[in-house]
């Protein structure tokens, strides 16, 4: 039997005034992989998690979060997750260490299990020797790996973690990402929202797709990309070879049309069916055209070019544009707010 899916929501609604946050918002994560909900400024990506949250009440449809409805089991739901929004709930003034004692507290355990967690989670996030430091002091990865452990203290079923890298230098993205992966590999189940394309390549098992409050697709990083067609030849020659010739030649070689021509740069893309029949058919063209190009490439589509692909250029409502008419919101660190001492 194959285990109930960790997240399951089925026709969410949240209107603000005339704006539809979400409008048949549909989403299944199964349990203990990462999967990521990507989508465009405004398309709903927070409004959801909020939703699932607890934090916001739905105007119609139905959801479930480790088991417990949203709409009558929130303090189940609660229970049952860890939320880390987009900006860091930790106290930079305390220390490391501090820092996650107090959330332990607030969490409901007593005083030597929080102090025992707070070790736990900071020997788990390589942050013990930096335990006795404030905040203040940490680089911005530490920083955010703190406020990952910090929504992890009650072993959440379900993590949610809204835009967690924002902001951070490559190594402090590094960091998180390796966090990440030891969470869900330690059993929680993660939903991540982001607008970096590479984040949830690296990261998600699967990727739904947000625009104008409902999943407009879903499946692997793979099967995304393959929506969009095959792999991809660029063939850059020099400026006294005809551009005309090598577009002409190459179109006939591989069985269809450029997909784009760069005057500029003296290149040419062209789609392929399979990567190492595809690509030895171009060179043969070439030989056989008598050009010796300056710089030969082949790669996959990403999912920047999935992205675009789906959702258009300016698509969705502006984010300002939501925080005009979305109430104010309470505090993003919304883990186990009943919760007890386990």
């Amino acid at each position: 039997m194959t285990s109930p899916p960790s997240i399951s929501a089925i026709g969410l609604h949240k209107r603000y005034g005339d704006t539809r946050a979400l409008d048949g918002f549909d989403l299944t994560v199964e349990a203990g992989t990462i999967h990521g909900l990507l989508g465009p400024n405004g398309a709903g990506k927070s409004t959801a998690v909020r939703a699932l949250a607890t934090l916001i009440d739905l105007d119609a449809g139905v959801a479930t979060v480790a088991g417990h409805d949203v709409g009558g089991g929130a303090r189940s739901v609660r229970h049952a997750i860890g939320l880390v929004g987009q900006n860091a709930a930790v106290d930079e003034l305390l220390t490391g260490r501090q820092n996650l004692v107090m959330f332990g507290r607030l969490f409901g355990l007593t005083k030597n299990r929080a102090g025992a967690r707070a070790d736990e989670l900071l020997d788990g996030f390589g942050l013990t020797d930096a335990a006795g430091r404030s905040v203040s002091s940490y680089s911005g990865g530490m920083r955010r790996r703190l406020d990952i452990a910090a929504g992890l203290v009650l072993t959440p079923a379900v993590l949610f973690l809204d835009e967690p890298t924002t902001g951070l230098d490559p190594r402090g993205r590094n960091d998180v990402w390796r966090t990440v992966r030891e969470v869900a590999a330690a059993g929680t189940t993660v939903l991540l929202t982001t607008q970096y394309l590479d984040e949830a390549d690296q990261l998600a098992a699967r990727i739904s797709v947000m625009n104008h409050g409902r999943v407009i697709a879903e499946g692997s990083p793979d099967e995304l990309k393959r929506r969009i067609g095959g792999d991809r030849v660029t063939v850059t020659v020099t400026a006294d070879d005809s551009l005309d010739q090598l577009t002409s030649g190459l179109a006939d070689a591989v069985g269809s049309p450029a997909t784009s021509v760069d005057a500029h740069t003296h290149s040419a893309t062209f789609e392929i069916d399979s990567a190492v029949i595809g690509l030895a058919t171009v060179v043969h063209a070439l030989e056989a055209a008598n050009i010796t190009p300056i710089d030969l490439t082949l790669r996959r589509p990403t999912l920047d070019e999935v992205f675009l692909h789906l959702t258009g250029t300016g698509t969705g409502t502006e984010e300002g544009h939501h925080s005009a008419t979305e109430p104010p919101q309470r505090p993003t660190k919304a883990t186990n707010l009943t919760g007890g001492d386990k």
